[in-house]
């Protein structure tokens, strides 16, 4: 039917005329209570919201002459943040002349995700950017 015709039953049923489809050939419209169906998609988007599970990133900071309580303390608290469900930030900050054995960096990083592997999984593995190595964990899958 013709757009006037539609818009005439829409507004003499109190209801709106809604544009579904413009490209098709005719134009598809529905006549609908707009502000209800709007009303029940915010809903549902809320709804789907509280299912949602958010992951937060959170970060660890070792030095390149850690020592070895210090190490286990940052340890436990990676592996508290991993039981909670959260991925890990693992990063070493170079400074000064550390910049000339980047590789000492590395086996720190590596004996860090050895100690941790039994609650998570190395998800990116430790890698220089600038004067920074960084190391992303994520927590091992729970059935």
């Amino acid at each position: 039917m013709s757009a006037k015709d539609a818009l005439h039953i829409a507004t003499e049923k109190d209801l709106d005329l809604v544009l579904i489809a413009p490209q098709a050939n005719p134009p598809v419209c529905k006549i609908m209570d707009y502000g209800k169906y709007r009303f029940e998609q915010q809903k549902r988007e809320k709804e789907a919201k509280k299912n949602q599970k958010v992951i937060e990133v959170k970060e660890t900071r070792l030095s390149l002459k850690i020592d070895t309580h210090d190490f286990e303390t940052k340890v436990n608290q990676t592996v508290k943040f991993l039981k909670a469900g959260h991925k890990v930030k693992v990063s070493i900050r170079f400074r000064g002349r550390e910049m000339a054995h980047p590789e000492n960096g590395l086996v720190t990083m590596e004996k860090f995700a050895e100690a941790c592997s039994e609650y998570c999984t190395v998800e990116k593995a430790a890698k220089l950017e600038g004067r920074q190595m960084l190391m992303f964990l994520a927590p091992l899958k729970t059935k």
